[in-house]
């Protein structure tokens, strides 16, 4: 007769040395979040009865042990191990999961039965022999189990971890990092399957969120953001999410039969199109979603780089079809129009990227230098900006008009783009002005400044009966501004014409035939005795006078000049007689 469950020995371990034969791997499938709630709610913890769900994960172990025939001998009790190579049977890795579940629901009956200092030493042991247990579980299911299962069983050992050192109250760092992980999975697993496996991973996460807000609070309310779902996890689980991501776009892909766009329907008959179109609706999801309102810029331009990436590959794949589509004129109007519609959202998604940058940019154009020396914003870089998304919108609007037969939501989103391409050419002119404005050109900062402000009135008259009222308010402001710049530049230009005379009589009252000595620079060591500064204005680039070099000439002695006057009047002897003679011979001295 065998051991009772409950008594079984708890160091089961993977024997990664076992001879495992050379067969087709069997690849199991458990819905773990699904099989556990309902064995949890049909069994006891509907009322929190954990004694009761305790006694059941015990009979269906004896009737698992059972119908696999796994026994562990008659009368004297033989340990056999669950390794890679047991489990040739789905209801193994049951064994595993509901072993896994007695000791956690045995530790939650001790929990709640209030315990004392031997008691909970009691709980925590059977905490961790819940994570003893999980782990193995999930091991054992990323060797035999799909993706899926592999990952949700990840996410069923973290959460044990996770509240092991929940229990512990030491480490609640880590208690934080699995209960975040497990989080993140169950948000990517959320996004995908039935409404039935929506809703429990919902109500999953709304089980964790108290535990991650207690854990937040211990530790000072400064560790993890709620938007890191996926920064804490390490390289394999985020590699078993994307796997699990890319199976489930699969699966949906192959239901997936037409393109929709501003009342257009086009099929989609090539599997990967559907793939890349699915992953980048899924991306617009989440990044149009409630949750995103808290997630930082950068993160943000990584989801939109991504949507670009997956539109891109759509894309390649519709042009790959028409070049091997031939002279079949029906699927080819099917693939035009299916690129045409692919390229106006790309161009869509584009513009609302550089819309975030602007936003970003202008965040920063109002701020002041501070002690980290931020960058601020320059005018021209926003110009810059407003350039491509005029240019942006121009190539939308084209691209959606070259269509013969425009339906009526066609005609309105080209008149949307229209108008919004009049507010970004306001805007750009706007910050033009704003760039004359610093460079001290008053005259032509005031023209700029009120031709944005007319500009924005005839977009504002356009938008009279329309429903997009960010975009109206947008352009009230930016008339206010407008206006209010006008006659800020308007009142800079008269007084700078009238300190222009004042100028100009100072400089000539100042004028004088001697040196110019009011251009010397004043040096700091010249100036010892008395305080005035040797650094020149705040907001000029002149650098600061402590000495100059190279030092200045100065006027030094030179040696006395001495004049010989009297060499012109001393009359020499002649020395004639004491040179020497030169010896002539016979025939010179007769040739003479």
């Amino acid at each position: 007769m065998s051991k009772p469950a409950d008594q079984q020995p708890s160091d089961m371990q993977v024997d990664s040395s076992s001879a495992v034969e050379e067969k087709p791997a069997i690849r199991f499938s458990i819905n773990v979040l699904e099989l556990m709630r309902e064995a949890q709610m049909q069994h006891g913890l509907r009322q929190s009865d954990y004694t009761r769900y305790r006694r059941y994960c015990s009979a269906r172990l004896r009737r698992l042990y059972k119908s696999l025939k796994f026994l562990h001998g008659r009368g004297k009790y033989t340990r056999r191990n669950i390794t890679e190579s047991t489990v040739t049977d789905v209801r193994f890795l049951h064994v595993v999961f509901y072993m896994a579940e007695r000791a956690w629901s045995h530790a939650m009956e001790k929990k709640t039965a209030g315990t004392n200092a031997q008691q909970r030493i009691y709980m925590l042991g059977r905490f961790r022999k819940a994570v003893k247990w999980a782990s193995l579980f999930s091991q054992l299911c990323s060797v035999k189990g799909d993706s899926r299962t592999s990952l949700e069983a990840e996410a069923y050992a973290s959460y044990m971890k996770g509240a092991l050192f929940f229990e512990q109250d030491k480490n609640i760092d880590a208690a934080m990092i699995n209960f975040k992980n497990t989080r993140a999975i169950y948000e990517e697993l959320g996004k995908y399957g039935s409404i039935e496996n929506q809703l429990l991973c919902r109500q999953r996460i709304d089980e964790l969120e108290p535990m991650i807000d207690f854990c937040s609070h211990k530790l000072g309310g400064s560790y993890l953001q709620a938007h890191e779902l996926l920064e804490t996890a390490n390289d394999l689980l985020k590699a078993k999410m994307e796997a699990v991501l890319s199976e489930t776009r699969s699966q949906q892909a192959a239901s997936m039969t037409e393109f929709n766009w501003l009342g257009r329907t086009f099929p989609i008959t090539n599997a990967k199109t559907r793939v890349s179109i699915l992953k980048a609706q899924q991306l617009e999801r989440d990044l149009s979603g409630a949750a995103t309102e808290s997630v930082a810029a950068d993160k943000k331009l990584a989801i939109f780089d991504k949507i670009f990436s997956a539109y891109h590959d759509a894309r390649s794949c519709i042009r790959n079809d028409l070049a091997s589509a031939g002279n079949a004129e029906d699927i080819r109007d099917e693939l035009n129009g299916l690129d045409k519609a692919v390229s106006a959202v790309l161009g869509l998604r584009t513009i609302e990227r550089n819309q975030l940058l602007v936003s970003i940019a202008k965040s920063k154009f109002t701020k002041h230098r501070d002690e980290k020396n931020e960058r601020i914003t320059k005018p021209e870089e926003l110009v810059r900006l407003y350039d491509l998304l005029i240019q942006n919108a121009t190539d939308l609007t084209d691209l959606v008009s070259s269509g013969r037969n425009k339906n009526e939501e066609e005609n309105s989103f080209i008149h949307e783009y229209e108008l919004k391409g009049l507010a970004f050419r306001a805007e750009r002119c706007f910050f033009l002005a704003k760039s004359y404005s610093s460079a001290g050109k008053r005259a032509e900062a005031y023209a700029l400044f009120c031709h944005a402000r007319t500009l924005t009135d005839s977009a504002l008259q356009q938008l009279a009966n329309s429903n997009d009222k960010a975009l109206i308010q947008d352009l009230k402001s930016l008339s206010d501004n407008c206006r209010s710049n006008s006659c800020i530049e308007h009142a800079t230009g008269i007084m700078e014409e009238e300190i222009v005379p004042l100028k100009l009589s100072k400089g000539v009252s100042t004028m004088s035939l001697a040196d110019d000595k009011t251009k010397e620079n004043k040096y700091l060591l010249d100036m010892l005795e008395s305080y005035e500064s040797a650094i020149g204005e705040p907001n000029t680039k002149a650098p600061c006078h402590i000495a100059q070099f190279p030092p200045p000439f100065q006027a030094v002695p030179c040696n006395p000049i001495v004049l010989d006057m009297a060499y012109n009047a001393v009359e020499f002897p002649s020395l004639e007689n004491r040179m020497k003679k030169e010896k002539k011979g016979l025939l010179s001295r007769f040739w003479g």
